[in-house]
């Protein structure tokens, strides 16, 4: 195969896109969520990793969590992987890590990213759907799960259990 044949191949392959997010809890075991400015609900700390750099998932996580709420922190495991399917638009894989229990200080340490957050609160699991709709919130109580059961990672399609 030469250059030119093997450059045609990739970019005829199917492209997806790959986000990182962090799952923080209080010691009430509320979820860490945060506003955007850029689209209306909530969602977690994290974002687009940046694959033009190289970067892994879990450093994009880790990247974007420092970025959006001023806390860079050693991200925990791999709690859920998701594949998420839209109209019209590349698929998504979804990668979402144990960022922890964060206490009093931690929370006053947060420091939110004006160019793209409004505000942060924390959220009770039962009021998670509400604020978490469709895959993203599937995602999280499938997250909750894991770390609740101490057991291995969930692998989702659209926030569904699978496998």
């Amino acid at each position: 195969m030469t250059t030119s044949d093997f450059a045609a191949y990739l970019a005829g392959l199917p492209r997806v896109l790959v986000g990182a997010a962090a799952l923080f809890r209080d010691a009430e075991g509320r979820v860490l969520l945060v506003e955007p400015n850029y689209r209306e609900g909530w969602t977690l700390p994290g974002g687009t990793v940046e694959s033009d750099d190289g970067e892994s998932p879990r450093q994009g996580a880790r990247r974007e969590t420092a970025e959006e709420i001023g806390l860079d922190v050693e991200l925990g495991r791999l709690l859920a992987v998701d594949w998420v399917r839209w109209p019209a638009r590349p698929p998504l894989v979804a990668y979402l890590y144990d960022g922890g229990v964060l206490g009093e200080q931690d929370l006053k340490a947060i420091r939110l990213q004006e160019e793209e957050l409004l505000s942060w609160r924390l959220v009770p699991r039962e009021e998670l759907a509400a604020h978490l709709p469709g895959a993203s919130g599937r995602r999280v109580l499938a997250a909750l799960e894991v770390l609740a059961e101490n057991s291995g990672t969930a692998e989702l399609e659209n926030g569904h259990r699978v496998g």
